[in-house]
C-alpha cells in the first residue's frame, strides 16, 4: 500500500481538481501557441499548489516532504498536462536555492517563486555538452567585484518564460585566463532584463509543443557577486549533489506516465472491434497488456521506495539512474505498444496516446540518455564496495 498523510491526501485531490478546471481546458491553446501562459504558474502560486517545501515566511508551508513534489507530478501525468514544468520550477530548479542558495538569495527570490510571479529555469546544456557537462564553452570570468558571463545555452526549458535562469559556465579565477580544469564551474544567477542576455526563438519539438524550449546567449553579461550561488568553482559538484533528486523526479513522471497510457489503453482495447469481437478478448492483446501491467507496477515500487529514501536523505546516484533508465524504458515500451493496440487511431493526434508517444521520446535523453544511465550502474558494478552493498 502507498504511504502518503491525511493532509497530503487531501492536497492530491484539491490539486487534481485544480489541474481539471484551471490547467488542462487550455493545453490545447497552449499546444497552439508554443507555450504554456505564465498565468498558469501564477494561478498554481495563489492556490499555495506550486512551490510546497519553502519556509511559511516565503509563503509555502515548510514541509520538504518529496511527496508533494511525487503528488504533483503523477496528477499532472494523470490529467495530461505534463507540458506545464511546474515541477522544474517548483523543486528542480527552485531547491538550488535552499541546497546551495544563501538567505539573502532566499529572501529575494524565493517570495516571488512561490507566488508563480517568478519562473524558473536552470541551463546547463550546450550543443556539444549535454549529458558530459565538462565540455561545456560557457565561461563566467572573475572581475574582482563582480563576474562576467560569456557563451550560450541551448534546449533550455522554460526558457522563454523563466525570470530567473541558474547558469553553469566554466569558472574563471581572478587575474586568470582560462579555467583551472574541466570541472572548475560556477553557477551563477540571471535576470530577465539584465543586459547582454537575449532568447533565441521558442523551439520547435518532436513532442511536447506547450513546454518552451529556448537558446540562450549571454554577450559580457555583468553578474554581482550577490547572484553567485554556492561556493565558485565548485559548481560542477553543487550539480552532482542534484542530479539524483532531478533523476527520481524524472522516474516518478514515467512511471505515472505509464500507468496512465496503460489505462486509456486497457479502456480503448475494451470497446475496440476486430473480427467481430473486441480487441481485448484476443490472447496476445491480454499478454501484451499482462506484461506491461506488471513491469509498471514493479517500476512503481521500485519508485515509491526511492522517495522513502530521498526523504531519509539516502538516495544514491546509483540507485536514481536505475530508476531513470528502467523508468524511461518502460514507459516508451508502453507508449509504443499503446499505439500499436490503438491501430490507426494511435497515430492521430485527437487521441492522447498519440501526444504521450511523441511526448515521451525525449524521456530515454534528457536528465542524463539511457546510455550515460547504463555507464553509472555499471561502473558501480564494478567498483570495490558493490559485494558489500549486495551481500
Amino acid at each position: 500500500m502507498r504511504q502518503f498523510t491525511e493532509e497530503q491526501t487531501l492536497f492530491r485531490d484539491a490539486y487534481r481538481q485544480f489541474l481539471e478546471t484551471e490547467i488542462k481546458p487550455h493545453m490545447a491553446e497552449y499546444r497552439e501557441a508554443g507555450i504554456v501562459d505564465r498565468s498558469a504558474f501564477k494561478k498554481a502560486g495563489d492556490r499555495g499548489m506550486l512551490m510546497v517545501w519553502p519556509d511559511e515566511k516565503y509563503g509555502g508551508l515548510g514541509d520538504d516532504d518529496f511527496r508533494w513534489c511525487q503528488i504533483m507530478i503523477e496528477e499532472s501525468c494523470r490529467a495530461e498536462t505534463g507540458e506545464f514544468y511546474a515541477t522544474l520550477h517548483a523543486r528542480l530548479v527552485g531547491r538550488y536555492f535552499k541546497t546551495i542558495g544563501n538567505e539573502e538569495q532566499r529572501d529575494r527570490f524565493l517570495p516571488g517563486c512561490v507566488s508563480g510571479d517568478t519562473i524558473l529555469a536552470v541551463a546547463m546544456t550546450e550543443p556539444g555538452a549535454g549529458s558530459d557537462l565538462s565540455g561545456m564553452k560557457s565561461t563566467v570570468k572573475d572581475m574582482g567585484d563582480h563576474l562576467v558571463l560569456n557563451g550560450s545555452k541551448t534546449y533550455i526549458s522554460n526558457g522563454i518564460n523563466a525570470d530567473v535562469v541558474i547558469v553553469a559556465a566554466k569558472y574563471i579565477p581572478e587575474g586568470k585566463t582560462e579555467p583551472e580544469n574541466k570541472h572548475s564551474m560556477t553557477l551563477v544567477i540571471v535576470e530577465r532584463g539584465m543586459e547582454g542576455f537575449e532568447r533565441g526563438q521558442n523551439l520547435k519539438k518532436m513532442g511536447q509543443p506547450a513546454q518552451d524550449t529556448a537558446e540562450l546567449f549571454f554577450d559580457d553579461v555583468v553578474i554581482p557577486k550577490k547572484n553567485i550561488m554556492g561556493t565558485p568553482g565548485r559548481g560542477f559538484m553543487h550539480l552532482m549533489e542534484g542530479l539524483a533528486e532531478e533523476r527520481l523526479i524524472a522516474a516518478v513522471g514515467y512511471a505515472a506516465s505509464a500507468r496512465h497510457a496503460f489505462d486509456i489503453t486497457r479502456d480503448f482495447v475494451m470497446e475496440r472491434k476486430v473480427f467481430g469481437g473486441k480487441l481485448s478478448d484476443m490472447q496476445n492483446t491480454q499478454f501484451k497488456m499482462a506484461e506491461l501491467d506488471a513491469e509498471i507496477d514493479m517500476l512503481q515500487v521500485y519508485v515509491d521506495h526511492l522517495v522513502h529514501l530521498n526523504n531519509q536523505g539516502l538516495l544514491t546516484a546509483n540507485a536514481a539512474a536505475k530508476a531513470k533508465l528502467l523508468g524511461s524504458e518502460i514507459q516508451w515500451k508502453m507508449m509504443d505498444e499503446g499505439v500499436q493496440l490503438h491501430g490507426g487511431a494511435g497515430y492521430m493526434d485527437e487521441y492522447p496516446i498519440s501526444r504521450m508517444f511523441t511526448g515521451s521520446r525525449i524521456n530515454r535523453i534528457l536528465a542524463g540518455s539511457s546510455e550515460v544511465m547504463k555507464l553509472i550502474i555499471g561502473r558501480d558494478i564494478f567498483s570495490q564496495n558493490y559485494r558489500s552493498l549486495h551481500n
